[in-house]
């Protein structure tokens, strides 16, 4: 079974970062998601899930 895509719909990168604000992949990531090995794709997203880990939480405004 193939490793399925972490895309959430919500394709917007972040100038500052290069990341898709939705998946957190950069845009080399996504672009090249269609000719990863499942291996790499389990790569990318470990990379994905250290890149949430370090994301601050942003606070919401009242």
């Amino acid at each position: 079974m193939a490793v399925a895509s972490p895309c959430v719909g919500v394709c917007k990168l972040d100038r500052k970062t290069d990341l898709c604000v939705g998946c957190l992949r950069t845009a080399a990531e996504i672009r090249r998601w269609r000719q990863l090995t499942d291996a790499k794709r389990r790569r990318v997203l470990a990379e994905r899930r250290r890149r949430e880990a370090k994301r601050t939480p942003r606070r919401v405004r009242r």
